[in-house]
């Protein structure tokens, strides 16, 4: 295990200072031909059959989402990273380090652990969760959900970008560097692929398996594998699991499409489902003694059973959970008509 940490991070320190020598084009251009493998890898070798309709949806969205964030950020003027770098690089805390592999080693670490804080944070606080829950309404992971970000989240995450460049002393090709083998990560553990000797990578590294728990719709499970790139901070802090999502999503209906998923994050939470209310015994017994009270007022006439039972039904709910509980569980306290009004339902 320590042996290939080891030999981890020599590749990545190794990529790291070749990829600090790219410009920007070429960068971009690595990103794409990554995502067109992963493209051409799910749809030979899915690890789920997604509907081809829907898949085509969801490609068409997240694609959308990014091409609408990229020209907001444009309009917005919003601070390039790059810039940032340009005016505060050298003048942080990885200027006490003299190996520029090992700076650029250390600040891809430093972004990696500020994300998975990020990350962690988001799915904590509802005023987050709420950017946050676009990125996880998608029913078909695949390799395009990794740009599928509300603008608000892509905005706040840019900011903790600026300020950890700022505090490090970032410079910009190490800016670059972690820019792009960060996409390719996020792409990758994004992608509907599984391969052998998968798990045994998801012991450094979020792999698929890893982040499919993380996309699952049951929140014990979705809660957990917050990483972007490395498995360890997950491992160190108690958040990992190792689990196949039955469902991957959100609960509920919403939004899929680009209008619809900027609106969505400005919902206040994911809407939950209508509460159904258990009747519990103390509460059967309500509507048993009411209905017989009903029944004994008229000497126990047969043929209105039925009746009596639904009008204590009614009166018992509005009083227990007001009128408007009372009309959104109409049919919820039903008691079939082969039994006896006065029986336990």
């Amino acid at each position: 295990m320590s042996s290939e940490i080891m030999s981890l991070i020599a590749f990545v320190e190794a990529y790291l200072t070749w990829l600090s020598n790219m410009a920007g084009e070429l960068a971009t251009f690595a990103v794409f031909i990554v995502f067109v493998v992963l493209f051409v890898l799910e749809l030979n070798y899915p690890k789920r059959k997604l509907p081809v309709k829907q898949l085509r949806q969801s490609y068409r969205t997240n694609i959308s989402l990014f091409v609408f964030n990229s020209i907001v950020m444009s309009l917005l003027s919003a601070a390039s990273l790059l810039v940032v770098a340009g005016h505060y690089s050298g003048l942080g805390l990885l200027s006490y380090i003299a190996n520029p592999a090992w700076k650029g080693l250390l600040s891809f670490l430093a972004l990696d652990l500020m994300l998975y804080c990020w990350h962690r944070v988001s799915h904590r606080f509802d005023c987050l969760w709420m950017f946050h829950k676009v990125h996880h309404n998608d029913p078909y992971l695949n390799v395009s959900t990794a740009f599928r970000l509300h603008i608000v989240e892509l905005l706040i995450i840019t900011v903790l970008k600026s300020a950890y460049i700022v505090l490090l002393g970032v410079d910009q090709s190490m800016v670059l560097a972690n820019e792009t083998l960060l996409t390719l990560f996020i792409m990758f553990h994004h992608s509907n692929i599984s391969f052998r000797g998968e798990k045994r990578l998801g012991q450094v590294i979020i792999a698929p398996y890893l982040h499919r728990a993380h996309h699952s719709t049951e929140r014990n499970e979705h809660d957990n594998n917050y990483g972007a790139v490395f498995s360890l901070w997950d491992r160190l802090f108690g958040t990992l699991t190792e689990r196949e999502p039955v469902e991957i999503g959100i609960k509920n209906d919403s939004p899929q499409n680009v209008l619809g998923l900027v609106k969505f994050g400005f919902t206040s939470a994911n809407p939950a489902p209508a509460p159904v209310y258990e009747m519990d015994l103390n509460l059967k017994a309500m509507i048993a003694e009411a209905a017989y009270y009903k029944a004994e007022k008229r000497a126990f006439t047969p043929g209105n059973e039925l009746r009596d039972w639904l009008e204590a039904k009614r009166e018992i709910i509005r009083m227990v959970y007001g009128d408007k509980a009372a009309g959104r569980q109409a049919n919820a306290f039903d008691c079939p008509s082969s039994q006896p009004p006065f029986t336990l339902c």
